[in-house]
């Protein structure tokens, strides 16, 4: 897939999406719908908004025994999704579960990609939360090989550890990035962040982006910059 934004439309409501969605006229920028959208109003939205011609990064990060997930990712394959994703922490027997459970009888499947550490963790976090002790660097290379091994599309990973990533698995193994702020904006909650120009140049393959875009005065605008910045359109 090529270079892209993703937009995480991390609302609330189906009206609070479309009504965000309707501003982009001339453009339909790839979107994501994580656990807050999906919880709200379920499956419906998703086909929705796939109806209105957006590419869409089903971002529900499964993680379960290997059975569990593979059902349902059984049932996530018939959303027409572009993108969906789960824990690489769940371990090579729930990866190679949910590839069976997302493939379709003809072969074909939505890109699976492997969540390693999540941006709003850092080192400390990680040893006093989950006793990982190594360098979280490394934790991410170690989790990222085991996607691949796993049969898995990619990872989503900070933009700081990208370049690492693609050094490691291959400039084939998509890295998607969130984590990425202007260099005039607010960081928020995350820890490892990077603007989308220095994402760019730092090997990521897609960035998504939130509150940057979808609290900025003129969304559309903010958007648009970030495509600049990333993509150089």
């Amino acid at each position: 897939m090529k270079r892209d934004v993703i937009i995480a439309c991390d609302f609330a409501s189906r009206e609070a999406t479309l009504a965000f969605l309707d501003k982009f006229t001339d453009v339909k920028p790839f979107v994501k719908i994580g656990m807050e959208l999906y919880y709200a109003e379920g499956p419906e939205i998703v086909r929705e908004i796939k109806r209105r011609g957006h590419k869409i990064f089903l971002d529900l990060k499964l993680h379960d025994i290997p059975n569990t997930v593979k059902k349902a990712m059984a049932v996530l394959r018939n959303l027409d999704v572009d993108v969906t994703n789960l824990h690489a922490a769940g371990t090579t027997a729930m990866m190679q579960a949910a590839i069976e459970g997302l493939t379709r009888e003809d072969g074909t499947r939505p890109l699976l990609i492997a969540v390693t550490q999540l941006t709003s963790t850092d080192q400390e976090a990680m040893e006093r939360d989950l006793l990982i002790k190594e360098p979280i660097d490394e934790v991410v290379m170690h989790y990222a090989e085991t996607a691949k091994n796993a049969g898995l599309d990619g990872v989503v990973c900070s933009p700081l550890e990208a370049g690492k990533v693609h050094d490691r698995c291959g400039q084939q193994f998509l890295t998607i990035t969130p984590g990425v702020r202007f260099a005039d904006g607010d960081v928020g909650d995350q820890k490892r962040v990077m603007t989308p120009a220095a994402a760019r140049e730092i090997g990521s393959d897609m960035i998504v982006v939130g509150r940057p875009i979808t609290a900025a005065e003129d969304p559309v605008a903010a958007y648009k910059r970030c495509v600049s910045e990333f993509v150089g359109e």
